[in-house]
């Protein structure tokens, strides 16, 4: 699993390398499913409606003061939502004349129809950009550029009264979710019970969906389809929540509001490893086998062009190593990666 993670991140920053103009790149390291939400929905989300970009002007350099206005569009990552929405509420507060809409779409969903067709100012991933998105993005004139927010620990879960497990490995959990895999729970381990899975999880245009596909199922099988996707994580819980032979998988702040109404599964990466529980504390030091790193992704013209975009932006990445992001359930960014995105955030804007 480590040699995956140090791969997953030397891919990430070769592709940060083309993502924002010249070379500037934001270093990714190791560690949605997603809901859908009308503008500011999701779950408690940011109150934006409104039906125009934001009309600030300049290139970015302003000072946030009062005078700020126009609107910040986000779409994206039902798992990077909370952050977003957090985010969002306070910047309002500050800035009450900036509407800033965070919609829960899904990564891809996300990328797809909105932050690269250009209707979006960024876009939450809950894993990198793909090169596909990139080259969307780009033929419609939109310039990506990649900051790493948060990490995650991506949680399995299963209903209180399943007594009969407490830890699976990858191998087992891709047995369960793989196209054409097992369908009993006795078909994965003999003394379970001889009862099917009720499977509950992202959808498709999900980068949660994505990412345990790739991580944990394996590039050798595809994901079944034989599962209740949905947009919506609180979904997923409700339906683990409702039978007791159910199963589900989703970021750990959801996991952390629900911790009473379902059971985590403690996870090993291999057959004799002792299986880790997921929390921030393992997903800050790696050793949680299902760690990953979450992202937003700005438009290279909005930073440039929109002031209110820019100055959101700026609140938003210096705030994402406080203990705000902590308090939703996901590690913080640390003070060099912090740095290094407003950095990037500075020289995309020209300041």
């Amino acid at each position: 699993m480590v040699e995956d993670q140090a791969a997953t991140s030397d891919l990430a920053s070769r592709r940060k390398f083309l993502l924002a103009s010249g070379t500037i790149g934001v270093t990714a390291l190791a560690g949605c499913t997603e809901g859908s939400g009308g503008s500011g929905g999701g779950n408690g989300g940011g109150n934006g409606g409104g039906n125009g970009g934001g009309n600030g002007g300049g290139n970015g350099g302003g000072n946030g003061g009062d005078d700020l206005s126009g609107e910040v569009v986000n779409s994206g990552s039902s798992t990077v939502f909370p952050v977003t929405d957090a985010m969002a509420e306070q910047f309002m507060e500050e800035h009450p004349d900036v509407n800033v809409t965070v919609d829960s779409t899904g990564s891809g969903g996300g990328f797809e129809n909105h932050f690269c067709p250009g209707d979006a100012d960024i876009n939450g991933a809950s894993r990198p950009i793909k090169d596909e998105e990139v080259e969307h993005c780009q033929g419609n004139g939109v310039e990506p550029v990649e900051f790493h927010i948060a990490s995650d620990a991506l949680t399995m879960a299963v209903n209180n009264d399943a007594d009969w497990v407490d830890s699976m490995t990858f191998d087992e959990m891709s047995q369960i979710w793989r196209e054409d895999g097992a369908e009993l729970w006795s078909d994965v381990r003999d003394e379970w019970p001889d009862e099917p899975f009720e499977l509950y999880g992202p959808a498709s245009t999900s980068g949660t969906y994505d990412w345990f596909n790739e991580n944990v199922i394996g590039e050798d099988h595809n994901h079944t389809a034989q599962h209740e996707p949905t947009e919506e994580d609180n979904l997923i819980v409700q339906g683990i929540q409702d039978s007791e032979y159910a199963m589900g998988y989703f970021g750990y702040a959801y996991y952390n509001e629900n911790s009473d109404a379902v059971k985590a599964v403690s996870v090993a990466a291999e057959e004799g490893d002792e299986p880790g529980a997921p929390s921030l504390a393992a997903a800050k030091d790696g050793s949680y086998p299902m760690a990953r790193p979450l992202f937003i992704y700005g438009s290279e013209s909005s930073i440039r062009n929109e002031e209110q975009v820019y100055e959101f932006l700026s609140f938003y990445l210096e705030n994402a190593e406080t203990d705000m992001v902590q308090e939703i359930g996901y590690v913080p960014s640390s003070v060099d990666m912090r740095d290094e995105n407003l950095a990037t955030l500075e020289d995309v804007a020209g300041n």
